[in-house]
């Protein structure tokens, strides 16, 4: 017998976790929350898969699994086969989203004829009961046996996929909404067939019942499903920006010059990094490039929220699907295909739609086992008041004088009422219609949302940490002052040192320095051997001499004294310079503060939230900017390093702090990873955005503000939405049941039942729709 291998005791030599990859399919055929749960029991059984997340309103599903050990079609074809016709996502977008359009405007098309054939019928049958009214006999009309054809051509013709997908559910061991109807709607049939061809029973015949329950059902469907489509418009808006059409031109000269009419109109996937664009007045950017030539406005308020144009000139960053309104210019391809922003940002939307709450997972549980629930109680509702309730309260079977007196025919309208009036669609659609419209109100207003799990951890924030450099303040400090401390240097040359040291770094503080020298027309002098010390300073050789630039714990390392004369204003950074050893100067920088920092402090302080400044400069400029900001003392974390700020964070977290921490730099990605909820300028670095939960499209502090906003009302949405979908089924089921019957005499209609679940459907989503007027308000 062969032995299987030991795991290595010694977690060094413990193999590294096996690589994973996300797999997306586009999965149709989904009724309620019991289909999602269908789909994720389905894929999470298959061998490789880690796990799934499945959503109702996008009909998506995103699939973790090992790397190479599944296949996207695979499981497509599993999901087809299973009832759920699926296909791997392999399009680009922009078709994508015009398939699934043409796939949803059919299945409006058809809804609408199903729902205005069933009106028809709905209207002949009332007409024939006109002469319960003393409206006068109608002797086709009045016919039971017209009544009947009513029924059958009701379930023949609008009600036939609806019952078929209901039975096929069941068969498959996957009971949804349909198969609730179906049951109801056959079984309210399958009586009145039998009063009709045994009138000796004594059974009342309720054929209207089928024709009334599937009407109200269609009517439901339809207006949920134009809701739906109603909140995935914004989403819709931003597929719609990505461009075409690129025209391609050939390098221009070194003297500006180029020729338009070599131009030529290729796809925009298919342009490549660093060839050359034309693009008119009117036109679309087709990928994300540099301005070489030309000078016009650029509308990118899809992209930033912002309604103003922006004004851009050679040297200046464009984004592809932002709208060239002005003058013809001449760019040059940074990020093409997928790399695009837009193609970023449409990316980061789509997966938040599919990223659930937590506090879905109790829905999730409850929707897994509800229509078996729903079942397993109608057959008892019918039990009971067939052999009990009926025997216990004789007078209910006479309840509104329509029940015929006969027990059997009660049992089974309370039977088939419970059937229908369960609603596992409006469990379903609580979440994700409410992301899908918070998600699409925030990439209107730049503002990167990725995923119900964010929302919920927003809600429960009550502290925000900011760093200082970049995100509070400018990012661009000057130069205030400099000042020599040695006799062998002037100003200009100590100036002229420090920016040949600095200039091989990118630091706001060296770009202060090395933008005054330049100004100052001070070339730059020959440098090597440079070093670099994150948080402490920069070395390099500087004509034969070893030149340092750094800040006070630099020095008290190189064991080199500061004169006590030297004073330094305190909202001014020191930057101190040693040449071989010895302190030659002092730089003064000042970073102010952005225009709105002080109203995004105050603002968040009103909600309720703890602000923290926390940052490497030195205390006094953080007392500085603090006291501008009408921070406390407590508020303010000076001197950290980089490597500590994470660290700040997680001291936070232990004192039962919920942390949003708000940054830009590389710095600053460990702290914004430890943080509950990490927010990021997307003028940042790549690192900072891609460890962010919450990306802000523009350098606007006061949009912290809005994407926790923003983030609170969705969830608040996810919540009523949950409360009303778990209310409404609380009570409905139970009245539906005969709860009221014995004490007041209520029994629901079949029909009324239906009505209500259509309701419960389109009142959750409705109440998310909701929250885009709650914003256009404001």
């Amino acid at each position: 017998m062969q032995l299987a291998p030991k795991t290595p005791s010694n977690p060094e030599l413990t193999p590294p976790p096996p690589p994973t990859q996300t797999l997306i399919l586009d999965v149709g055929g989904m009724k309620c929350a019991g289909c999602v749960m269908a789909v994720e029991r389905q894929l999470n059984q298959q061998e490789g898969v880690i796990a799934s997340r499945v959503n109702l309103a996008t009909e998506v599903a995103t699939v973790e699994c090992h790397a190479g050990r599944v296949n996207a079609g695979t499981l497509a074809n599993l999901l087809t086969e299973t009832g759920f016709p699926s296909q791997p996502r392999s399009q680009k977008m922009g078709d994508r989203q015009e398939s699934l359009n043409q796939r949803h405007q059919k299945e409006m098309t058809d809804q609408i004829g199903r729902l205005a054939g069933c009106g028809v019928l709905i209207l002949l049958s009332g007409i024939g009961h006109f002469h319960q009214m003393g409206w006068g006999h109608l002797p086709v009309l009045s016919n039971i046996w017209f009544h009947w054809g009513l029924a059958t051509l009701a379930l023949l013709f609008p009600g036939r996929s609806l019952i078929f997908d209901g039975v096929r559910s069941l068969l498959r061991n996957a009971p949804n909404m349909n198969t609730l109807v179906g049951l109801g709607t056959l079984s309210a049939y399958t009586a009145s067939c039998v009063a009709l061809l045994f009138p000796r029973l004594g059974w009342q015949c309720f054929f209207d019942e089928p024709v009334m329950l599937l009407g109200f059902i269609l009517l439901g469907k339809t207006l949920e499903q134009q809701a739906r489509s109603r909140a995935s418009t914004a989403f819709q808006a931003l597929l719609a920006l990505q461009p075409t059409i690129a025209r391609l031109v050939p390098e221009p000269q070194p003297d500006g010059a180029y020729s338009a009419a070599d131009g030529v109109e290729i796809p925009a996937e298919q342009v490549r990094v660093g060839e050359w664009l034309q693009v008119f007045p009117g036109e679309k950017i087709p990928v994300d490039g540099t301005v070489c030539l030309g000078t016009t406005d650029v509308d990118e308020s899809m992209l930033t929220g912002e309604s103003l144009p922006a004004t851009k000139r050679v040297g200046d960053e464009v984004a592809a699907g932002t709208l060239n309104q002005s003058g013809a210019i001449v760019i040059r391809a940074t990020r093409t295909g997928e790399e695009t922003t837009v193609a970023q940002i449409i990316s980061w939307v789509e997966n938040a739609q599919t990223r659930k709450a937590p506090i879905q997972k109790l829905a999730d549980i409850v929707a897994g086992y509800f229509t078996y629930g729903v079942m397993s109680l109608a057959a008892v509702t019918f039990l009971f008041w067939y052999f009990v309730g009926t025997q216990i309260w004789p007078q209910v079977t006479a309840s509104g004088g329509v029940l015929g007196g006969a027990p059997l025919l009660l049992s089974l309208k309370l039977a088939i009422a419970v059937l229908v009036i369960a609603c596992p669609c409006a469990l379903g659609l609580a979440t994700p219609t409410a992301i899908l419209v918070g998600s699409g109100i925030g990439a209107e207003r730049g503002l990167l949302i990725k995923g119900g799990d964010i929302l919920e951890r927003v809600h429960e924030l009550d502290t925000v940490v900011f760093d200082k450099t970049g995100t509070l303040t400018t990012g661009s400090p000057a130069v205030m002052e400099c000042v020599s401390l040695s006799e062998d240097f002037n100003e200009a040359e100590l100036l002229q040192l420090a920016a040949s040291v600095e200039r091989g770094t990118h630091h706001p503080i060296a770009t202060a320095i090395c933008t005054l020298s330049q100004r100052r027309n001070l070339p730059f002098l020959a440098a090597d051997e440079f070093a670099t010390e994150p948080g402490i300073g920069v070395a390099a050789t500087v004509a034969g001499r070893r030149v340092w630039i750094g800040n006070s714990e630099g020095l008290q390392r190189q064991e080199i004294i500061v004169p006590s004369a030297v004073s330094i204003p305190p909202e001014q950074t020191a930057v101190y310079i040693a040449v071989s050893g010895q302190l030659a100067g002092v730089i003064g920088i000042c970073d102010i503060l952005k225009p709105d920092a002080l109203e995004t402090v105050e603002e968040l302080q009103n909600m309720g939230l703890n602000v923290v400044l926390l940052t490497g400069d030195r205390q006094g400029v953080a007392d500085a900017i603090a006291a501008d900001l009408k921070l406390s003392p407590e508020s303010v974390k000076a001197e950290v390093k980089p490597e500590d700020k994470a660290k700040i964070i997680a001291s936070l977290q232990r004192d039962g702090r919920r942390v949003a921490m708000v940054g830009d730099g590389i710095n600053d990605a460990p702290a914004l990873a430890q943080a509950d909820v990490a927010i990021s300028l997307h003028t940042g670095t790549d690192v900072a955005i891609e460890t962010a939960d919450i990306v802000l499209m523009r350098d606007s502090l006061t949009d912290v503000v809005e994407s926790i906003r923003l983030s609170r009302k969705t969830f608040d949405k996810i919540r009523q939405n949950l409360f009303w979908a778990f209310g409404y089924n609380t009570i409905g089921l139970p009245v539906a049941a005969g709860v009221l019957l014995p004490s007041f005499g209520i029994v629901l209609n079949p029909a009324v039942a239906a009505a209500f679940m259509a309701f419960s459907s389109v009142s959750v989503v409705t109440n998310s729709l909701l929250l885009r007027r709650q914003f256009r308000e404001r």
